[in-house]
Order: C-alpha cells, then structure tokens, then sequence
C-alpha cells in the first residue's frame, strides 16, 4: 500500500510549507505512523487517518481492507460512514438558520415542528437540543431498538418524530446533560420544516458544495456510492458483514460518510467566517453541561498529559460497521481524523498517541 506524506493542501487555501517545516514534519511523520503500524498490526485499526498541522497535511494513509470480500484496500479517498461525527454539520446548518434570523436558540421546539407534541415541545429549547440538555429520552437507548424491526424499515420524518422521538422528558429541560440522538433527529426535522427542502438537500446546498465536500453525503443503502467502504462487525467466527439498518434511522443524528481529505476541508473552514460569522461559530465550541458544545464535545485533557489545560473540540461516531474521531486542537491549528470500517473501540486510544507525537514535535 503506498505510503502519501502531503506537504500541502490546496494552494488556494494554504501558502506553501517552508523547506525547514517540511524537515520537522518528516521526524513527526516518521513516529505517527509508527503507531498507525502498531496498531493496523495488532487489528485495532482499519481504515484511513489524516493528521495536519496549520492547514498542512503531514501524514495520511489507508490501512486494511474497505471490502474483505474483494480484497480491495482502504485509501485517504475511502468513504466512510461517520455516524454520530454527523452532529456536528446538523449543529452548523441550525446556527446558519439562527444567523438569517429563523431560529431562535432559546425559541422552543413547538414554534417550529406544529405536529410535536405540545406539553414537551413548549418546554425543550433549541439550545437545549443541540447541547444535549433537553431531557428527551433517546431512541437508541430504548431495549432492543436497535436490533429490532423498527430500525430496518423506512420511516418519514414526521412518522418517526411522533413514533420514537416523544417520550415523557427524562429531567427538567436544561438541568442535567444526558446524550439524545432523539434530540439531533428533531433538529433535521424542524430544519426541514422551515427550509421546505430535505436535510439531505441542505447539507449539500449548504456545507458540501460550497467547501467543495465532493466525496460526503447523506448515506442510502440501495445507491451506488463508489468507493464507499463496507461496515464490518466482530463476532465469535470472527468478521462478519455489519448489521443493515435503514438510513431513515440515524437521518440528523448520525446518516452521514465523508472522507478523511474532506474532513480536513471542513476543518479549515472552521477557522474562518466562511460557513457562519464567529460569534456563532463559537458557539460550536463553547461548553455546556458534560462539556458538551452543539455538535462537539470540549476534551480536557488530564494533567500531565499531551495539552493538558487546553480545550479540544471532538466528536466520535459508532454506526454498524464503523467508527470515527475527529479532534481539533485549534491552540496549535492541529487536525486528527481517524476512520474505520470495523466496531474496533480503539480510536481514542490511536487518536492519545497521536496527540503524544504532534505535542513532542511543537
């Protein structure tokens, strides 16, 4: 499998990386994969990793096998579903809407989804729903949800909003945090109340095709996607192809893929004013309850270890098959996006000693 050290991105977007830079990047380089090696060779790790540091690339590279079947490999093209990392572009396009002025952060849910139920929905928030502070009940959480028939069939939006999505509030909106992928799905939904268009079809209106996010989208099961990895779960005989679930499922929550080079352009739009003004912007990244911003969790690091004291905005993912991270340690402009296309729980760990490399080599 080749090997791709990348000194530079889109010159549109970067100025080109000092003689002396590149130098120091290859030590960094050099001990990153290291431990990609390790850990593809013990198998806690299949799938595809990007690490940039001020815009630049410095290390990328597939590991494994997108389909076992075919033998085909992993690459930095490879389409992963990203599942939960998706909360993070429903987040963006929310706070788009608030910036034209059609949502309101502390408006309530009942002002823009009518058919909700209303002694629940005048009560929960927007900024509720995206910081995970509403107290409605997820349906991920519900026993046996996730293996049962429901999670294999379509559902319209509004279908699934009144079936799965209206559970009795678990706490009093706003004083507790406790993670809802109910809560991000009723955001999709009153985004495409107001819009009068798909979520699907604001993502790409919105966030894709402005960032030029050609190989990202809204996952459908029965469509082509070329080079779209298959998802891979871990039994007793060992690999086995992961579990179907319809797409209707996860919709804002978590129906996504993307790759790690567009993830990388998302990052760096993230800098900028392109997507939302910075007083919104921020508001991604600024902690709630459970240190939970819209769409990201604020990582502290322990003391003592690689940026302790500082903030650094992440997200996971776990869908059938997949997993995913991605981390921003925007102190240092530096990006970690790990991929994968088996239920391996090791990206936080892989992602730790990333982070040990890129903090000896600042």
């Amino acid at each position: 499998m080749r090997f791709i050290i990348i000194c530079s991105i889109l010159s549109a977007l970067v100025v080109p990386m000092p003689c002396s830079a590149q130098h120091q990047n290859s030590y960094l380089t050099g001990r990153i994969d290291q431990v990609m090696q390790a850990r593809s060779a013990a198998g806690e790790f299949n799938g595809s990793v990007l690490v940039a540091r001020r815009g630049h690339i410095i290390y990328e590279r597939g590991f494994g096998l997108a389909n076992l079947e075919w033998n085909v490999p992993n690459d930095v093209n490879t389409k992963f579903e990203i599942g939960s990392m998706t909360k993070q572009f429903t987040a963006l396009l929310v706070l788009q809407f608030v910036n034209q002025d059609k949502i309101r952060l502390e408006g309530h849910l009942s002002d823009y989804l009518p058919y909700y139920r209303k002694e629940t929905g005048t009560r929960v928030t927007i900024s509720e729903l995206l910081s995970h502070t509403s107290g409605i009940p997820s349906f991920t959480d519900s026993p046996g949800f996730l293996d049962g028939p429901a999670s294999r069939v379509h559902h319209t939006v509004r279908d699934f909003v009144q079936e799965f999505c209206s559970g009795d509030l678990r706490f009093e909106p706003g004083t507790n945090f406790e993670y809802s992928n109910s809560g991000y799905f009723l955001l999709g939904a009153l985004l495409e109340q107001i819009a009068g268009v798909s979520y699907e079809q604001l993502l790409q209106d919105r966030i894709f095709r402005p960032l030029g996010m050609k190989d990202s989208g809204y996952t459908h099961s029965e469509i082509v996607i070329a080079k779209r990895a298959a998802g891979y779960e871990h039994s007793p005989s060992g690999w086995q192809n992961a579990r179907y679930y319809d797409m209707s499922v996860p919709f804002a929550a978590g129906a996504l893929y993307s790759t790690v080079e567009d993830l990388n352009l998302w990052d760096q739009a993230l800098y900028g004013e392109r997507l939302l003004p910075a007083r919104l912007r921020d508001l991604l990244f600024k902690p709630n309850l459970g240190n939970y911003g819209y769409g990201w969790v604020m990582l502290v690091p322990a003391a003592g270890s690689p940026y302790a004291g500082e903030s650094i905005p992440m997200h996971g993912g776990a869908i059938f098959g997949f997993q995913s991270v991605i981390q921003r340690i925007i102190q240092h402009h530096e990006l970690i996006v790990l991929l994968d296309n088996n239920d391996s729980p090791k990206l936080l760990e892989i992602a730790l000693e990333i982070r040990r490399a890129l903090a000896s080599n600042h």
